[in-house]
């Protein structure tokens, strides 16, 4: 069961994650006990899989206001109660703050178990993964990446990526894998996507982000967000190709959206610097950090009201997307396949809201995109959203498909990418 019926809109009451029945349920040992629930996917034709999760009690809309003021200790005055429902979001999963180290444990073995799960979906075992690109906008540990690989079986040789550009990290994170003139390929001390063309890897988005709003105090964080979790196996330039994409940052001045930046960063000092840098963690270790607008004082985030994310990412998002599916047509051209379409497009669910005016902005301008709202169960997962809405519609895509992959993160980082997806063929001659 994949809860299909309520694709094309929020309005719907989707069950639970927890309920479905593909998904796995069980408790890990810390504090009253924090559930996980794992589903897996795999598409056989493409040997495209992976497993994607939450973990902690959901809350649904109808509980929300309560355990908000249960956790702030404070009524919520009227205009900090949010309609979620139009946002799409019916649930999203919270824990019990635990101590630092209970956290850190909880988030080790959710990702741990996320590698393995996706791997076993893929039919790959741990001494086959050659790449691991997490993407994470608040990492517990900075090498969080390391760490879960280790526990994962993953041999220390494989190339472990860690990205921090908000919501748009794992999305970055198979740009990075899949594009070899992107910027941060070309400039960088290894051209990752070269690297890892035509090999087994894994690209994921892990966001603990009940830890992170529970220690931000903001009650409008605390109603969005949730924790989630989504990795895919795939081959770059096998069964899943690079066809155009583009990469755009824009500072947000007026930090609608400020986080704090919780890993290293060498910083910005002037407004011309780079908004990221590429690091060499570790000698098998690569960190993408991005640059972001932080809070004042020490709070870890704060936002403003959901209308005013929403008035930023459309502005920004359809310019963008608009030049994107310039660039893929472009490719059509050159390519001898005038008429082709995308047959699937994943984005990023910031919410429903903002989605739905992108996607009637660029219709407006004679762009017509399939952009379906597949994870109420959810809530906002920030950098797992692209990946879990991926494996969500895998098992319609079909050999040969285009499809559209496009992810944004406060209002500051923006990825787009055009793939083809192609039947694996392990005697498929794939030149560098």
């Amino acid at each position: 069961m994949d809860n299909t019926e309520h694709r094309t809109g929020p309005h719907l009451e989707p069950t639970a994650f927890f309920d479905q029945e593909q998904v796995k349920l069980e408790q890990l040992p810390y504090g009253a006990g924090v559930p996980l629930g794992i589903a897996q996917v795999k598409h056989d034709a493409l040997g495209i899989g992976g497993a994607y999760a939450a973990w902690g009690d959901p809350v649904d809309n109808d509980h929300l206001t309560a355990f908000v003021e249960n956790r702030l200790g404070q009524k919520l005055e009227g205009t900090e109660v949010l309609d979620l429902a139009p946002l799409g979001f019916q649930w999203r999963h919270h824990i019990e703050d635990l101590d630092d180290d209970a956290h850190l444990a909880v988030e080790l073995e959710v990702g741990a178990r996320l590698l393995q799960g996706a791997m076993q979906a893929c039919g790959w075992e741990p001494h086959e993964i050659e790449g691991v690109l997490i993407g994470s906008s608040g990492p517990i540990s900075d090498d969080y990446t390391v760490k879960i690989a280790r526990a994962a079986g993953i041999p220390e040789q494989a190339l472990k990526v860690s990205i921090h550009k908000a919501c748009d990290s794992s999305m970055s994170g198979l740009h990075l894998a899949l594009n070899p003139d992107l910027i941060a390929n070309r400039e960088g001390q290894r051209n990752i996507a070269e690297e890892l063309r035509g090999k087994k890897v894994l690209v994921g988005g892990i966001e603990g982000l009940s830890r992170f709003t529970r220690w931000s105090a903001d009650s409008f964080a605390m109603q969005i967000f949730g924790n989630g979790a989504g990795v895919i196996g795939l081959i770059p330039g096998e069964n899943m190709k690079f066809l155009v994409g583009s990469t755009h940052e824009v500072f947000d001045e007026n930090g609608t959206l400020a986080v704090h930046m919780y890993y290293p960063h060498s910083r910005k000092d002037r407004p011309s610097d780079p908004m990221e840098d590429v690091q060499q963690a570790g000698e098998n270790h690569i960190r993408v950090a991005g640059f972001m607008h932080e809070p004042d004082g020490d709070a870890p985030l704060s936002m403003e009201s959901p209308m005013g994310m929403v008035k930023l990412f459309v502005r920004s998002g359809v310019d963008f997307v608009k030049d994107v599916y310039a660039a893929y047509q472009d490719y059509l051209e050159r390519s001898g396949l005038a008429g082709r379409h995308f047959s699937a497009v994943v984005v990023h669910h910031a919410n429903f809201k903002i989605n739905t005016l992108v996607k009637k902005n660029l219709a407006k301008l004679g762009i017509e995109l399939p952009m379906p709202w597949v994870l109420s169960e959810f809530g906002n997962v920030s950098a797992a959203s692209n990946m879990i809405a991926f494996l969500r519609q895998l098992k319609d895509m079909k050999p040969n498909d285009h499809v559209l992959l496009y992810g944004f993160g406060a209002g500051t980082y923006y990825d787009a990418i055009a793939v083809e997806l192609n039947a694996p063929s392990s005697s498929r001659n794939i030149s560098p």
